[in-house]
């Protein structure tokens, strides 16, 4: 397949190319991007990239932005990594109990405790529902220390988890845990974070391990397959999606991997894309918006879309391509290694 061969022949390039040449700059997209975005009743930051080309695009890709729900991305890329490092399973049971349920998005919030759930299951339904309760149970199951390790071995110097959902914060806290609430990130590092999901290049383990060279990781194909078959079926199309993709990808599966993330005064999508001219990462911020409706003609959810649509218009004009995605999920749960 096309986006997998892709993985396996560039993924260093990628990875490096993630930290933007400036000579990939494609200047004539972010000049229509630029339109997009004046026209818009807040303001937006925004990096993309086209994993085959190296072409890149962005709107203010270094202002630190408040995550929302695209933080667990983080959450998904520790899990990952202490799965290949033995440490966990997919499929060890983890016990919700009522301390641990809050409100907000999900189901578990509103289920019978104490539940067993795997930790697939769990993973599960913080990305296809964003559950906020399943979220605070990976965090309690990972180490919320042990996430940030992993996203500052993986390079990410403005990305942070500060604490669970609906949980007050505690113990010392960064002076800006206040601006920021749940997390803090910017385009360009929830980008390059996307891109090592999307190539299987796990950072290494400890909170003193140095950031190893991008390489694929063969052997974690199953789990990267698992982790991306998550975000294949995340159940929010308001944003990125909304104007790409016209399948019934319960039935077809989706040409996009996305975690989206909302506030009242912030909408945020972070998308890998399967399109016919290679893989392309989008991460995109539309924050201290006028419009503050939970619908979906939210202004902030059409303007993550029309910036998507010109990226995808830009450098793939023939569209989306479904049945390029990498790691193939495996048809049973794959094992710890």
């Amino acid at each position: 397949m096309l986006l997998r061969m892709i993985c396996a022949g560039v993924c260093c390039a990628a990875l490096a190319s993630a930290q933007s040449v400036p000579g990939n700059e494609d200047l004539q997209l972010d000049s229509s991007l630029q339109v997009i975005a004046a026209a818009h009743h807040g303001k937006v930051a925004l990096f993309a990239e086209n994993l085959k080309t190296g072409q890149t695009a962005s709107l203010a890709p270094d202002e630190p932005v408040k995550t929302a729900s695209t933080i667990k991305m983080g959450i998904l890329l520790d899990a990952a990594g202490q799965i290949h490092a033995g440490h966990a399973s997919l499929n060890e049971k983890l016990v919700l109990s009522h301390d641990n349920q809050v409100q907000g998005s999900g189901v578990l919030g509103q289920l019978d405790a104490p539940l067993a759930l795997t930790l697939r299951d769990t993973l599960t339904l913080m990305v296809v529902l964003s559950d906020n309760t399943a979220t605070n149970l990976a965090i309690d199951r990972l180490g919320l220390a042990h996430i940030n390790a992993t996203l500052r071995n993986a390079g990410l110097k403005q990305t942070y988890l500060y604490k669970k959902v609906y949980v007050p914060a505690t113990g010392p806290m960064p002076p800006d845990q206040p601006k920021f609430g749940l997390g803090k990130t910017t385009a360009r590092e929830m980008a390059s974070l996307m891109t090592r999901i999307a190539t299987c290049d796990l950072p290494p383990e400890g909170p003193k391990a140095q950031l190893a060279p991008p390489q694929v990781a063969g052997g974690d194909g199953p789990l990267c397959g698992a982790i991306l078959h998550m975000l294949r079926n995340q159940q929010d199309r308001d944003g990125i999606p909304r104007y790409l993709e016209f399948l019934d990808t319960s039935e077809q599966g989706s040409a996009i991997a996305n975690k989206t993330g909302a506030l009242d005064a912030l909408r945020a999508d972070v998308a890998l894309i399967s399109s016919k001219a290679g893989p392309i990462v989008i991460a995109a911020y539309a924050y201290d918006n006028t419009d503050q409706r939970w619908n979906g003609d939210n202004e902030g959810e059409q303007t993550l879309a029309r910036l998507a649509k010109a990226i995808v218009d830009r450098w793939s004009p023939a569209g989306l391509d479904p049945s390029a995605f990498p790691w193939e999920n495996p048809v049973a749960p794959p094992s710890s290694h």
